[in-house]
């Protein structure tokens, strides 16, 4: 099994039923993985930022932009 890589971050309440509820305590082993469960775990991700961010690297592989 691959080791977990991938951390999904925000300053947004994140409110998705795919999110177990200590969400920034998880970590996915698969980037579409965490980028599908990031943007599925907001209300609308159009106007609220979310990222998901490679732990060995601290690369953001994946963020919206919060509208303005």
């Amino acid at each position: 099994m691959a080791s977990a890589q991938y951390r999904i971050e925000s300053r947004n309440p994140l409110q998705g039923s795919l999110l177990p509820p200590a969400t920034f305590q998880e970590f996915y082993a698969d980037r579409s993985l965490a980028v599908a469960v990031a943007v599925k775990s907001l209300a609308d991700p159009t106007c609220q930022e979310i990222r998901v961010v490679h732990i060995p690297s601290g690369e953001v592989v994946f963020q919206t932009s919060a509208g303005h």
